[in-house]
């Protein structure tokens, strides 16, 4: 009985879980808080309620913004469709049918009438719905369920969901990615349990976390980030256990050749400063003194602090000027510490990559994709895939044309994502109106080991059938 009480606590919410909320095609995540008002769709609740329920629960929205989860009576049909027409040819739409007005239905809200009952009193104050054929009645009674319920779903985060919710809600934070073309990220890269997978990406996190989900906490990951660190917003939105993050390392894009060459410095202590300057920022500005990083003013303006608070006798402003530095101070601590954290970071992902025996690559930016796969493929162990994401077919082109120029690599292929959903009801099947019109385009292939010697020897050998043909041209004209 403990065994079925620990596995079915597995599946129920609890308080700081990242979940997923879901109305219609939206979905939106966040993160359960106690007393924390969460504004979706232009409404706003509490999840209090949801703390201790199932996932998968769809819960109602009842007075002051609390949840209910929802009866079963109430995912029944209300419409009461025992008369439909045969055809809708005589139906006008002349927005006449209704006779409740704007204020009628707001009167009703203010009654304390759900959604649903609001609906039952659109569909028997309209002239029309009688004469409509039952798949009409059918679609206009979920577009007004739709508009008036006041249900949400809760799920728990998955891969699969979390880009459904990108591509729908915000499609260029991940590179308008598609999460079929996602899936065969996955499946071309061989992305499992106990490998060591690169992954440079530009996605919010999307794909990192999705590589990430799918070895289980079970090997290692190194990001690869440009800029001054990486971003994990969708990451975070995964709710990864503790142990995940251990498997998980960071590597800034700047540092590659000079790792390849074998001169990176990882104890150097402006290590921060030539990152800054490989990215084309101002970074090294934030290597000042903290008292000018502070933003208040240059020497001048200290000298003259400095001057004031010598001269002034007041012991509220030599009280004020303590505090004062003693917050100096802590930045500064708090500085070196972050900045020891960072190289120890570096060091380790440094030592994950020196190996160069990674099994998987795994690239998807709004950057150039080819400098980036010529410089990491280099960490990859012979007979290993690679995957490169682009939303558009000519950087992958030349990708390719680089690739088979400077050998290396076998098996390629440039390849495009298309699909389409139908809508499946009884007599009623057919494609939907609105589909994505393009889903990106893949180059994959497989790391091979080259052998320069045996190049150079093919490189003499095809040069000797040439003067052999030159001698018997000679000794025919002797």
């Amino acid at each position: 009985m403990a065994d079925n009480g620990d596995d079915d606590s597995q599946h129920r919410v609890n308080e700081g879980d990242y979940v997923v909320l879901k109305r219609g095609d939206i979905y939106k995540a966040v993160q359960i808080q106690k007393k924390k008002k969460t504004v979706f769709e232009k409404q706003w609740f509490f999840l209090d309620n949801a703390v201790g329920e199932l996932y998968g629960t769809t819960f109602e929205v009842v007075t002051d913004g609390k949840l209910q989860p929802r009866k079963p009576k109430h995912i029944e049909s209300s419409a009461d469709a025992k008369e439909a027409g045969t055809d809708n040819r005589n139906i006008q739409d002349d927005g006449k049918s209704q006779k409740l007005t704007r204020d009628d239905i707001e009167t009703l809200k203010e009654q304390g009438l759900n959604g649903q009952e609001i609906v039952q009193h659109l569909i028997e104050n309209s002239t029309t719905f009688r004469d409509k054929t039952e798949f009409a009645q059918e679609k206009y009674i979920k577009k007004k369920k739709k508009k008036y319920e006041n249900s949400v779903m809760v799920l728990r985060p998955s891969c699969r969901i979390l880009a459904m919710m990108y591509h729908g809600r915000e499609p260029g934070k991940i590179c308008h990615l598609r999460y079929d073309t996602l899936a065969q990220m996955l499946t071309l890269g061989n992305i499992h349990a106990g490998s060591k997978v690169l992954v440079f990406e530009t996605c919010a996190g999307l794909v990192l976390g999705a590589v990430i989900e799918r070895m289980g906490g079970y090997g290692s990951v190194v990001q690869m980030y440009p800029g001054g660190g990486p971003v994990r917003a969708g990451v975070e939105s995964f709710g990864f256990p503790s142990h995940f993050h251990d498997t998980l390392h960071e590597f800034p894009i700047c540092h590659v050749n000079a790792l390849l060459a074998g001169t990176l410095d990882t104890e150097a202590k402006d290590i921060d400063t030539d990152a800054g300057q490989a990215n084309g920022d101002k970074s090294n500005l934030t290597k000042t003194d903290p008292e000018k990083a502070e933003g208040k003013g240059g020497s001048p303006d200290t000298e003259d602090q400095s001057m004031e608070t010598s001269t002034s006798t007041d012991p509220a402003e030599d009280k004020e000027r303590e505090e004062r530095e003693k917050r100096r101070e802590i930045r500064a601590q708090e500085k070196i510490v972050k900045t020891e954290e960072k190289r120890k970071k570096l060091s380790a992902a440094a030592g994950v990559l020196k190996g160069r025996n990674a099994d998987g690559l795994v690239i998807a930016s709004r950057f150039h994709p080819c400098p980036v796969l010529l410089g990491l493929i280099k960490f990859l162990a012979p007979s290993r895939p690679f995957v490169v994401y682009s939303q558009y077919k000519e950087p992958l082109i030349e990708c390719y044309s680089k690739l088979r120029e400077q050998g290396g690599a076998v098996s390629l292929r440039l390849t495009d994502s298309w699909i389409r959903h139908y809508q499946v009801l009884p007599n009623r099947t057919h494609p939907m109106l609105l589909m994505s019109g393009g889903g990106g385009y893949l180059l994959s292939g497989t790391t091979v080991a080259t052998d320069t010697t045996k190049a150079k020897t093919c490189s003499t050998t095809a040069e000797e059938p040439a003067a052999k043909r030159l001698k018997l041209t000679e000794t025919t004209e002797g």
